[in-house]
């Protein structure tokens, strides 16, 4: 098989990963071509199939529609103050409302008794659908930033449609709950005509774990599966581990650490339920991922859930799952969703399309013009 990355120059590996931590695989490290000194790429081979772990440190300028560069004391301060706006805001301030944005349509239905959203741009021809499962710890809804995340995700992967499942919340509703539901919607595409391989199945934080849930439930009742998961954040395990990025990034992590509203939750979660916490059906590192479609897996440098996202990505290389994750230095839990702004956040979205292209079949003649025509 052609290697996939041979025009990439090779360099040695480093970052947070080494070779040995991948037993029985080969190991190469290589950069990313979109930018000079960016991005530090480690490829690993397991089965016939590349799959690559991005170990990154950002350095040089960059253009404003790359997103804003800040040096790294400078990005630690900015990240924050924008948190603390956002857990304590000030009297009488207000979060930006999502717009729908030209050129889409909103609708809102229910299957069942599951609410659901869907977002459809009038001009697109694809058939390839993002269906988002919202993160929040399983205890908070939906939100107009999911709302926001989800269009970029379908620009960027060339989607013609959104859809958002509004699932059933912790404490009140544990464990099976909001799969249950996420299971009612995704057959429900499916009975729309969508082919699975145009489903790309993304998830933040607990709308990650959720997302392999859901594709560990399709392989156990023999459903097809989604064309790609597309993960941010995925809380991998409902264990609260010393010794891991649980504890030494609980004071480095502004939006899911120490003092943070979600960080009593994600120590002891409610939607467990009667489950044990090392249960695969709510802890997805101790699942078989045998079967399962190509997997992106993005996270910040300082993420709560580093650790387990690392060994979540091992376990699916193990598992001969093609799978990427991608360690942005320096940001925080669910970094894409808070700060859409910043050029790692930029980078992830455009990580996304790549993986997109390199990895899901399309059925039509729908490339670059089309994903233009769309914005």
């Amino acid at each position: 098989m052609k290697n996939m990355y041979s025009d990439w120059r090779v360099w040695s590996v480093i970052g947070v990963m080494a070779a040995q931590s991948f037993v029985g695989t080969a190991v190469m490290a290589q950069e990313l071509p979109t930018r000079s000194n960016q991005v530090m790429m480690t490829a690993v081979s397991s089965g016939s199939d590349i799959n690559k772990v991005v170990l990154s440190t950002p350095t040089g300028v960059v253009n404003e529609t790359e997103g804003i560069h800040l040096p790294p004391k400078a990005k630690d301060t900015y990240i924050l103050e924008k948190a603390k706006r956002l857990f304590h805001p000030a009297p009488n301030s207000r979060l930006e409302p999502f717009v729908v944005p030209e050129g889409w349509m909103h609708t809102s239905f229910q299957v069942g008794n599951v609410p659901m959203e869907r977002l459809h741009h009038n001009k697109a021809e694809s058939k390839r659908i993002v269906l988002q499962l919202h993160g929040g710890g399983y205890v908070l809804g939906m939100s107009d930033a999911h709302r926001k995340l989800g269009v970029k995700q379908a620009l960027e992967s060339g989607a013609s449609d959104i859809y958002f499942v509004d699932y059933r919340l912790a404490p009140r509703h544990v464990y099976p709950s909001a799969l249950e539901d996420a299971v009612t919607a995704y057959r429900h595409i499916l009975e729309t005509g969508i082919e699975s391989n145009q489903v790309l199945l993304a998830g933040d934080s607990a709308g990650g774990n959720l997302a392999l849930a859901l594709a560990i439930y399709l392989k156990e009742h023999n459903m097809p599966q989604p064309g790609a998961l597309l993960l941010a954040s995925p809380w991998a395990t409902m264990e609260d581990k010393a010794g891991t990025t649980r504890t030494s990034n609980a004071t480095r992590d502004y939006i899911l650490g120490i003092g943070t509203p979600l960080y009593n939750e994600v120590r002891q979660p409610s939607y467990v339920g009667t489950q044990k916490v090392t249960d695969y059906h709510v802890s997805p590192i101790y699942a078989d991922l045998r079967g399962l479609p190509p997997i992106l897996i993005q996270a910040g440098g300082n993420e709560l859930f580093l650790t387990e996202d690392e060994e979540l990505a091992k376990k699916a290389a193990a598992d001969g799952v093609k799978v990427t994750l991608s360690v942005y230095p320096g940001m925080p839990h669910d970094f894409a969703l808070l700060y859409p702004e910043l050029e790692e956040s930029v980078d992830s979205f455009q990580e996304i399309a790549s993986f997109v292209a390199q990895n899901v079949t399309i059925n039509k003649e729908d490339k670059r013009e089309e994903k233009e025509g769309m914005r």
